[in-house]
Order: structure tokens, then sequence, then C-alpha cells
């Protein structure tokens, strides 16, 4: 699934390309791609307004048009979207047609990728709350203490942590899997177990694994490309993604691949701790002296 670094390689790709002009047409060849909106009511509220901006939040692709009405586009698995594609370009679901007469052409072959309306700002902070937390490449918002705090009293894997999208948006698993590397973390971690400055760690990590997503276009691993059809490249940069069997870059060790939170997940165990269990406690007998683990009255003095 395209994660918030490929997201936002298409955002500047295509924002040049569609800010100031007008949509002066809608074609929505998938009616499941805006449900529960029917087609005719979503081009009714698109079409002839101008793109003011073509924003980013988390995953989605935020069309702000004129009159506060929004656009809210999710890539999901296999979405692409494309700037000037072959007409005959293969899994078409929706077509934009623009008033300077470019084209651009939303693809997606497991027809997951959704579009969403909002209107009103009102509307798309309500429509936000609900599903994405902290922006993790705003300024300050990403810190260890913000960390520490959603984390608290939490017993699921950090890793699962991570993915929650209502905590931190945009974070997946390729980036989830490097940043844990890089800090040192083990993804079965429980996420309110690490000390200060692994939080600390990890929120600086985070930001550096999509930064440096970013600055090499995204990872391809299956269907992301990039608007003019590119390949993204940061998977030639991965230290422990989809790299099982092969020698830890840090140490050597092999990189080991475990299911965490239902997700395919890739760790190096020597610089990646494993935590370890902790022994169960046996519930003291009824009427055992306190600090006696037998059972036997407590002797008297």
């Amino acid at each position: 699934m395209p994660e918030l670094p490929e997201v936002e390689t298409i955002r500047r790709q295509v924002a040049p390309v569609v800010e100031g002009r007008c949509v002066e047409r809608l074609d929505v060849l998938d009616p499941r791609w805006c449900l529960p909106l029917t087609p005719e009511e979503l081009r009714d509220a698109v079409e002839d307004r101008r793109v003011l901006r073509l924003g980013r939040r988390g995953k989605y692709l935020v069309w702000e048009l004129a009159g506060d009405v929004f656009l809210l586009l999710h890539l999901r698995m296999t979405g692409t979207l494309l700037v000037e594609p072959p007409a005959d370009v293969p899994y078409q679901r929706v077509v934009w047609t623009l008033s300077d007469g470019g084209t651009l052409r939303f693809c997606d072959p497991r027809r997951f990728g959704t579009g969403e309306l909002a209107v009103g700002i009102d509307a798309l902070d309500a429509f936000f709350a609900q599903r994405l937390g902290l922006e993790p490449l705003d300024e300050g918002a990403l810190t260890g203490a913000a960390l520490r705090a959603m984390a608290k009293g939490r017993t699921a894997p950090i890793k699962a942590f991570l993915l929650d999208q209502r905590r931190i948006a945009g974070v997946g698993n390729i980036y989830a899997d490097e940043a844990l590397h890089r800090a040192g973390v083990h993804p079965l971690r429980p996420a309110g177990s690490l000390k200060a400055a692994q939080y600390d760690a990890l929120a600086r990590t985070v930001r550096e694994v999509l930064e440096d997503g970013i600055d090499a276009g995204g990872a391809t691993i299956d269907d992301f490309r990039h608007a003019d059809g590119v390949m993204g490249a940061f998977q030639h940069r991965f230290l422990v993604h989809r790299r099982a069997g092969e020698g830890c870059p840090g140490c050597g060790a092999e990189i080991v691949k475990m299911v965490v939170g239902g997700r395919g997940t890739y760790v190096c165990e020597t610089c990646q701790p494993r935590p370890r269990l902790r022994r169960a406690t046996r519930p003291r007998p009824a009427g055992a002296a306190r600090g006696d683990r037998s059972g036997r009255p407590a002797p008297s003095r």
C-alpha cells in the first residue's frame, strides 16, 4: 500500500499540474470508487470548480476546490494517479479533464481506492479527526514525549502501534520496519514499555525514514508508480524490510521475518533485541502471610 512518502511524491508531482485549473469534467468509471455517493452526485459537486490547492493528510490526497469543497482521494493498495497517460492505460477508474485540456487518470487493479467528499472546513476536520492522528512531518508534532504519552499503558506491540493511523498518520509497514531497526527497537516490544531514550530515538527515526522515502521518490515493490509512470527508488535503500535471510548491514546477523499484528515484519534480533518474557507470578493462597509463597502460616515471633 502506498504510504506517506509515496502519496507525498504523487502530491508534489501533480500539484503544479492541477492547481489554478478548473475541473472541467470528472468521469467516474467505477461507481464503487465514490460510494455512498453516486458518480452523478460527486460530479455535480466537483465540476467547474477551481483547484486551489492539492494537499495531503496522512495517506490521503486532498483536493481543495473553490467554495470549501474537498475531494479526498485514497490510493489504498494498488491505486496510481497518472498525468497524461495513454488513453488506453489499463484499470482506469476515474478520469479528470482540466480546463487547460490536461487529463489525469486514476488506475487501480484491485479497486480498493476511494474518493470521498467533504463540504466545508468543519466537515473536513471531522472526517480526519475520526481517522487520523498526528502528522509526523509537521514541525514539532512527533516527539519522544508525544509518543510516550500516546503509548502509556498500551500493551500492543510497538509495530502495531505505529501502524495505527489514529495515532500517527501515514506510517505503514515498510517505514515502520525501517524506523524500528534504525532505533534499535524490537517490533514485539509492548508499546508502553519503552524507555524515554527509545521513544526519542523512534520519533527521530520515523521522521528520518519518511523524509528519506520522499527523497527517493517512494518505494516500488509491486504497483506504486510516480505520476509519470516511473518507479520509486527507496526499495534499494531498505536495511531490513523484505531482506529476510540476508545479513544485517549493521552487524551481519541474519535478518528474520515474523508476523506482528498480522503484518509481515523484518527485524535483526541482534540490533533489535527481543523483549524478555516476564514470568507470571503465582497468586498467593488465601490466608498466606504477605511475602510467604508457601501458603504456610507465618511463624510466630
